[in-house]
C-alpha cells in the first residue's frame, strides 16, 4: 500500500522513527504554501528561515533514499492550501494509507482531523516525538487545583526526567530556582563573546516570496542571512552557546543594552520551534558541558536555562492545549486600543522601545524580557487590543509558533486571561526598565520624571493603568502593595498623571 506522509514546516524532527520505518512505496510531502504565509503578516526572515529549514530538511531525506515531494511556493503543483495539495497526490499517486505528525497548532489540528475524516482511505496521526510532555499532561496535573502554578509543574518535571536532581530526590545546589541570582544590569563587561554567523545566501528564497506578492514586516540581507537551516547549524549554536556564553546567561538573562541584540542569550529558539533540536538534548548538552567545568559555571547559570526549556515552554504548550480554542478570544481587561505605528517601523522618542523594536524589524528577534517588559508592558498599559498585540508577536518573530506564542502573549504579557497564567499583571514605571537596561541613559525622556513633557512615559501610564483598571485586581496578594500606594497618593498627583497617561493613550505615535 502506498503511503503518504505528512511533515509540516515545525516538524524538521531528524530524529523522528518515521525515518527507521517506512518502505520503498512511501512517500514524504513537504510544502510553502500560501495559507501558512498569509494567515499573520510575517517577518520577511521568519518565512526565509522557516522555507530555508524546510528544503534542506528535504534534500536530507533524499539523501536517505527517501521519496520526497516537495512543493516550493512556485510549483505548478502547488495549490497553496494543504487540504487540496494533498487530495491530488492521493490520487496522483494511488495513495492507499495517509499519515500525518500531531500539528502543534489548533488550527492545523482542526484542518488536518477534518481532512482525514473526509478522505476515503486509511489515515493515522502520530506524536511529534519532541515534546518532553504530552499535550495534556499540564492538565491532568493541575485538575482539581485553582491555579496553574508554573512552578509547581516545574519541579515535577524535574523530577520525573530527574534533571538537576540528587539522588535522593532532591534539587543540585540545594534550591529548585536560582531566579533572585538571574536579575543583573550588564554594565558593559564581561564582554559579549562574538555570535556564531552563518551568512547564507538566500536570495532564491527571497526572491520567490517576492514574486508571489506574500506581504512581510522587517529587513533581511540576503547575502548574510544568519538563522539557523539545517541541523548541523543548530548543533554549531548549541555548542556556542555552552562554551561561550553559558557562563554569564543565567546572571544577565534579564538585562538589556541598546549596544547588544543577543547579550549572552542562546537564539535556539527557533532551532527548537522548528524541532531541528530536541529540547532533552539541549539540556542534556548544556548540562554535560556544566558538569565538566564546575569551577567556572554556577549552577544559577545552568538552572536558569533549564527552566526556561524544561519549566517555561513546556508548561506553555500545556496551557495552550488545555485552554484553546477560547484563549485566543480572551480580553478579561477589555483593553480595545490599536497598536501605535512605531510597532512597525521602531520610529519612536522612547529609548527602550526603539530599540527593542529596531532589534525585533533587523533580526526578527527580542529576548524574553524585552518582549515582556519593553514591547510588552506599553501595549498593555496603553491598553492595546489583545488580538493586536497576537498579531505582531505571532508576525514579528522568526521562532512564533501559536502555540508557545498565544500564550504568553495573552496570558505572561497582556493579562488577558485574568491571571490564569500570570498571578499578577506584568507592568511597570521606567524605574524597573532603568535598573535592568542600559536604556534610560540617552533616552529623550527622564525616567526619574513622573509627569511634564520630559518625563518618562512609562511612569503615568503605570500608575494610570493600576487607576482604571484597579477592580480586577482587588484581592490579589501580589497586587495589594502597589493598590495601597495607588490609594494614598494624593489626589492632585494622581490627576496629573492620569492627564499626562491620556495624552499617551491618545496619541502614542507623538512620543
Amino acid at each position: 500500500m502506498k503511503t503518504l506522509r505528512l511533515i509540516l514546516g515545525d516538524q524538521l524532527n531528524h530524529r523522528h522513527s518515521w525515518y527507521r520505518n517506512d518502505h520503498k512505496d512511501t512517500l514524504y510531502f513537504i510544502a510553502e504554501m500560501r495559507q501558512e504565509t498569509d494567515y499573520a503578516r510575517h517577518h520577511i526572515q521568519k518565512l526565509v528561515a522557516f522555507f530555508e529549514a524546510m528544503q534542506a530538511f528535504a534534500r536530507w531525506l533524499e539523501s536517505r533514499g527517501k521519496r520526497v515531494i516537495h512543493y516550493p511556493l512556485d510549483h505548478p503543483h502547488n495549490t497553496q492550501r494543504l487540504e487540496q495539495n494533498i487530495r491530488n497526490l492521493i490520487r496522483k499517486h494511488g495513495i492507499g494509507r495517509f499519515e500525518y505528525q500531531l500539528p502543534d497548532e489548533y488550527r492545523l489540528e482542526q484542518q488536518l482531523r477534518q481532512l482525514s475524516e473526509d478522505l476515503d482511505i486509511e489515515c493515522e496521526a502520530v506524536d511529534s516525538e519532541h515534546f518532553l510532555t504530552t499535550r495534556t499532561e499540564l492538565a491532568e496535573y493541575f485538575q482539581g487545583k485553582k491555579t496553574l502554578l508554573m512552578e509547581s509543574f516545574y519541579r515535577q518535571l524535574r523530577r520525573k526526567h530527574k534533571i538537576l536532581m540528587t539522588g535522593d530526590g532532591k534539587p543540585e545546589g540545594g534550591q529548585w530556582n536560582y531566579d533572585q541570582s538571574n536579575r543583573k544590569k550588564w554594565r558593559g563587561q564581561p564582554a559579549v563573546p562574538r555570535g556564531v554567523g552563518f551568512r547564507k545566501d538566500v536570495r532564491a528564497t527571497l526572491e520567490r516570496i517576492t514574486a508571489a506578492g506574500v506581504a512581510t514586516v522587517g529587513d533581511i540581507d540576503p547575502l548574510h542571512f544568519n538563522w539557523p537551516s539545517t541541523r548541523a547549524d543548530c548543533l554549531k549554536l548549541l555548542r556556542h552557546f555552552c562554551r561561550q556564553l553559558l557562563v554569564h546567561f543565567g546572571d544577565y538573562q534579564d538585562a538589556m543594552d541598546p549596544g547588544e541584540d543577543f547579550l549572552f542569550h542562546s537564539r535556539l529558539s527557533f532551532a527548537l520551534n522548528s524541532k531541528l533540536l530536541h529540547p532533552g538534548e539541549v539540556i542534556e548538552a548544556v548540562l554535560a558541558h556544566w558538569r565538566a567545568h564546575k569551577r567556572q559555571i554556577h549552577i544559577s547559570q545552568v538552572e536558569g536555562f533549564v527552566r526556561q526549556i524544561l519549566g517555561w515552554r513546556e508548561y506553555m504548550r500545556g496551557v495552550y492545549w488545555r485552554e484553546m480554542p477560547g484563549y485566543a478570544n480572551c480580553n478579561r481587561l477589555r483593553n480595545r486600543r490599536l497598536l501605535p505605528d512605531f510597532y512597525w517601523t521602531g520610529h519612536t522618542r522612547m529609548n527602550c522601545l526603539h530599540h527593542a523594536i529596531r532589534n525585533s524589524l533587523e533580526h526578527a528577534y527580542a529576548h524574553h524580557i524585552q518582549r515582556l517588559m519593553i514591547t510588552g508592558n506599553f501595549a498593555l498599559l496603553t491598553q492595546v487590543h489583545p488580538d493586536q498585540v497576537d498579531a505582531w508577536y505571532l508576525g514579528i518573530y522568526t521562532d512564533a509558533v501559536q502555540w508557545v506564542q498565544l500564550p504568553n502573549t495573552r496570558g505572561m504579557s497582556q493579562f488577558a486571561d485574568g491571571g490564569l497564567v500570570a498571578t499578577k499583571p506584568y507592568v511597570s514605571s521606567g524605574s524597573y526598565i532603568h535598573k535592568m537596561s542600559n536604556y534610560c541613559e540617552d533616552c529623550h525622556y527622564r525616567v526619574t520624571e513622573k509627569t511634564g513633557d520630559s518625563a518618562c512615559p512609562f511612569n503615568s501610564l503605570y500608575w494610570n493603568f493600576l487607576a482604571e483598571k484597579r477592580a480586577h485586581f482587588q484581592g490579589n496578594p501580589r497586587m495589594a502593595m502597589m493598590l495601597s500606594l495607588l490609594d494614598k497618593m494624593d489626589p492632585r498627583e494622581l490627576g496629573a498623571l492620569k492627564s499626562r497617561a491620556q495624552q499617551i493613550i491618545r496619541n502614542p505615535d507623538s512620543f
